[in-house]
């Protein structure tokens, strides 16, 4: 039987305020957080000790955010999820003013039955509490994978994406980590980064959700007009025709071209434009080369109306000799 749950609220004053019955505790201070992992901390702990988990996220949640959460509530005994629209991620002329927010709504989705509840927290600070010093002189460098694709197409992301990681994980004190498999590589650069700065975190990927139309879910999908949305179906049917290719036997150039042939072919010429259609090491970002066998990453960007959309897809090549690398960028399309 489900059970409702409602956060806490935080009054003007920035103190946590206990709602009107059990759920998650809402914290939007440094030092509301600390007295709340404190009261984490002396809960019944498992016989092999009591484990946090964090889930990162930028708020108007969807069913993609709530996998997280439900993976999170599996592994752990304790969950915080963080809602703050980083803008240190956000280049110029990105949709930072205009993210969707819904604190209220995304309070009452993570309040779900099998989501967070009595004991779990919500991290839902400003920017001043992230960031007290303003910007930050010192930052984390993604190194190079945050220079290719998205690191390319956006250029700071990546460094933006991981200071702000680091700065919730040193927060929040979590032994587990949590991300979507969606943001492809945002999960390998914070999985470089805990790997090569020796932070105490395990990370654990989480299946990318999809909509009913094999879109994958993202809080962007809603700036798209219902012509857009058709047109945006594109992108997991370009993967599908990769994978599909790779299946086959196909090498490297062909998966590449089997999913931008999708893309040339659904995309509007005028209104869209492709960003990236791409095949890599899964882990190092590499591109693969033309005739590798063994595991590969496709990934697929473009820009449908105005909003930008990205998504991914595992696959197994069948080659086995090296060849020259794969990728097609935007107007490299197949001849």
């Amino acid at each position: 039987m489900s059970t409702t749950t409602t956060a806490s609220t935080s009054t003007a004053t920035g103190t946590s305020r206990p709602a009107a019955g059990p759920g998650p505790l809402l914290v939007r201070t440094r030092e509301q957080l600390a007295t709340a992992l404190r009261a984490q901390d002396a809960g019944p702990a498992a016989p092999s000790g009591r484990r946090r988990a964090v889930v990162m996220t930028m708020g108007a949640l969807h069913a993609g955010h709530l996998a997280l959460v439900r993976e999170a509530r599996r592994v752990a005994d304790a969950v915080v999820v963080t809602i703050f629209v980083n803008p240190l991620q956000f280049g110029a002329g990105e949709d930072l003013d205009r993210y969707p927010r819904d604190l209220e709504g995304d309070l009452a989705l993570l309040s779900g039955d099998g989501l967070l509840g009595p004991g779990d927290v919500v991290l839902a600070p400003t920017p001043d509490v992230v960031y007290p010093g303003g910007d930050p002189a010192v930052r984390v460098s993604a190194g190079p994978v945050g220079e290719v694709l998205e690191g390319a197409a956006r250029p700071g992301h990546l460094d933006g994406v991981l200071t702000v990681v680091l700065k919730l994980m040193h927060l929040t004190a979590p032994d587990v980590a949590l991300f979507g498999r969606k943001d492809a590589q945002q999960l390998a650069a914070v999985r470089a980064m805990v790997r090569d700065l020796d932070v105490p975190v395990e990370v654990l990927a989480v299946d990318t959700q999809r909509e009913d139309d094999g879109l994958a879910r993202s809080s962007r999908n809603a700036y798209l007009a219902p012509d857009e949305r058709v047109r945006a179906r594109a992108l997991p049917a370009a993967l599908a025709a990769g994978a599909a290719a790779a299946t086959a036997g196909a090498d490297g150039p062909a998966v590449v071209a089997a999913a931008r042939a999708v893309l040339d072919r659904a995309l509007d010429p005028v209104a869209d434009e492709v960003g990236y259609v791409a095949l890599v090491d899964p882990t190092s970002f590499d591109p693969v080369d033309a005739a590798a066998a063994g595991p590969g990453l496709l990934l697929v960007a473009a820009r449908v109306g105005g909003t930008r959309l990205i998504d991914n897809q595992e696959l197994v090549l069948a080659g086995a000799v090296a060849g020259a690398a794969t990728a097609t960028a935007a107007g490299d399309g197949p001849a």
